[in-house]
């Protein structure tokens, strides 16, 4: 497999995504569900922006190797939050996200989408991911 990232700009680097990414030559394809802060026994999280943007992320790389994928495979992720201003503003928790990318190295397209109401109430962010090997 062959990943090419496409960045006209610089000023997502630091953001921990990319513009685009070429894939040549792909053997599989992994598509994640949505990853929200749910424990393994189906028990949402009440907790606040971080913990939850920790778990996710947890699921997420649980998801991921358990396929048989690492997470430097991700090639797309997709954040939904009900809180931008938790998850971006000032005391925000966005680098959580940003440091899980870094220590994986991982080189993503990504998008992030508010939305009003997330599977559960109480959950505030969820992550979607697409993984190529």
């Amino acid at each position: 497999m062959e990943k090419r990232a496409i960045n006209p700009w610089q000023w997502q680097a630091q953001s921990g995504y990319q513009q685009a990414i070429e894939v040549k030559q792909a053997a599989a394809t992994l598509y994640c569900a949505g990853q929200a802060a749910i424990d393994a026994e189906g028990k949402p999280s009440t907790a606040d922006m971080r913990s939850q943007v920790q778990q996710v992320l947890s699921n997420v790389e649980q998801v991921v190797t358990e396929a048989g994928y690492q997470c430097r495979d991700i090639v797309h992720l997709r954040l939904y939050t009900t809180d931008t201003a938790a998850l971006f503003g000032e005391g925000g928790c966005f680098d959580v996200f940003t440091d899980w990318v870094g220590r994986h190295g991982i080189q993503a397209a990504a998008t992030m989408v508010e939305v009003s109401f997330l599977a559960f109430e109480g959950l505030k962010v969820e992550v979607e991911a697409t993984a190529v090997r």
